[in-house]
């Protein structure tokens, strides 16, 4: 089946580089391959331990893509192909606009209020999906684009590659989920799981590539800054060559891996909903080709993590069903009802409405999880007070005129 996607995609017209404003460079010679575009210079590879077998997969690997309308993708020429070779999600929208709260929401299933790109963290006592997988001895791993050190804490702008002259602000801290919560970020050994493409070179050439995977491409290669069919042009370079990678997409079935292709967000019209297709080697053969028109959004990533390995739960996003809906061939696997959304859908374009304690406008402080037994015990980090709930913490209030005080990247300034 692969053989077949690699001819047909070689017999697809050429993109017309021409008509972009950034001309298609690839940053490295090959997938595999370390580059001095990326700056930072691998750290050593992972050390993980033995694989915990799966329901539905041994490894999951997120590759998140930006800005774009479900149809602008679904009726790109490449895409069209790609979809030939997997699960088309037809009903997954992301949870919110901009970008920087659906990647946090996809580390520790809520976006806290947030309605802007800005440099934010999450503070130490937030659960994410990196504590369910450590308690299950489940490898974890980001791998972030021209990031230039591991866990580095704000934007980075590199040479650029692209034109050959000046720079270019290619890595963004917005779109690295992991690093803006401190539970990952602050913890050394956690930190040097927060990785740029020299490490996953070295990685992936190693055996080492983790279980849980997220891979954020740069600011042209995941479109950001471009096309469609920039976006193509990176895939056929990095993500096809990778799938006849055994070290990349080792296994069959259970014991194999689910690549997860999405975009974080569209480009505002109503609903959000995102291009959301399941690749690898864990998708059964009778189901290449077909389309899920279950509802899912971004909380059933955190969700289908969780049934696969039974890793319990956060107590937020990842419980609130339909909004976590588990993929429908894991939850069939993992014995998982999943239920239909309610009409008219629920609300996933709203922004800046919500309250929360990255919201100045209706800020409330942290709350502590709802307990839940969805697929566990709900996971409580030390310094959570349960007794702050959205029963206990009162109304909204405006902080506008002060500084908030999860700004930055890690400072936090009591509010009183």
């Amino acid at each position: 089946m692969l053989a077949t996607l690699i001819l047909l995609l070689a017999a697809l017209p050429s993109v017309v580089i021409a008509s972009l404003a950034i001309p298609w460079v690839p940053p490295a010679p090959c997938p595999t391959c370390s580059s001095p575009n990326y700056v930072g210079k691998n750290n050593g590879t992972l050390k993980n331990g033995r694989f915990v077998k799966g329901r539905a997969f041994e490894r999951v690997i997120q590759i998140w893509l930006e800005n774009t309308d479900y149809n602008t993708a679904v009726t790109s020429p490449f895409f069209q192909t790609l979809v030939k070779e997997g699960i088309l999600l037809s009903s997954y929208f992301a949870v919110t606009h901009p970008s920087e709260p659906n990647y946090i929401a996809s580390i520790s299933g809520d976006f806290y209020g947030l309605a802007d790109d800005n440099i934010y963290h999450v503070p130490s006592n937030i659960s994410t999906i990196v504590d369910l997988l450590e308690k299950k001895k489940v490898s974890w791993a980001t791998y972030q684009e021209n990031m230039p050190t591991d866990a580095y804490l704000l934007n980075y702008a590199s040479h650029n590659y692209n034109t050959g002259s000046g720079t270019y602000g290619y890595y963004v801290r917005k779109h690295n989920g992991p690093v803006i919560h401190d539970a990952i970020s602050n913890t050394t050994s956690r930190a040097h799981r927060i990785r740029n493409f020299n490490d996953f070179a070295a990685d992936i050439n190693a055996s080492a590539l983790p279980q849980w995977v997220f891979v954020t491409p740069n600011m042209v290669n995941d479109g950001h800054d471009t096309t469609i069919d920039y976006i193509s042009q990176w895939l056929k370079y990095w993500l096809v060559p990778l799938l006849k990678n055994k070290k990349f997409n080792g296994g069959h079935g259970t014991d194999g891996t689910l690549v997860v292709l999405t975009f974080d967000e569209n480009d505002y019209t109503d609903p959000n909903k995102v291009f959301t297709l399941l690749l690898g080697s864990a998708i059964p053969a009778h189901l290449k080709g077909t389309v899920d028109h279950t509802f899912y959004t971004h909380y059933s990533l955190l969700s289908t993590v969780e049934a696969n390995w039974r890793l319990g739960n956060l107590g937020r996003g990842d419980t609130n069903l339909p909004l976590a809906n588990v993929f429908d061939f894991v939850a069939k696997r993992a014995n998982v009802k999943n239920v239909p959304p309610p009409n008219p859908l629920p609300l996933t374009n709203l922004t800046g409405v919500y309250p929360g304690p990255l919201n100045p406008s209706a800020w409330i402080p942290f709350v502590a999880p709802v307990k839940s037994h969805r697929f566990g015990q709900t996971y409580i980090r030390p310094g959570m007070n349960l007794s702050v709930t959205k029963h206990t913490i009162g109304p909204p209030i405006n902080i506008t005129y002060a500084e908030n005080p999860y700004a930055g990247t890690g400072n936090i300034i009591p509010l009183h």
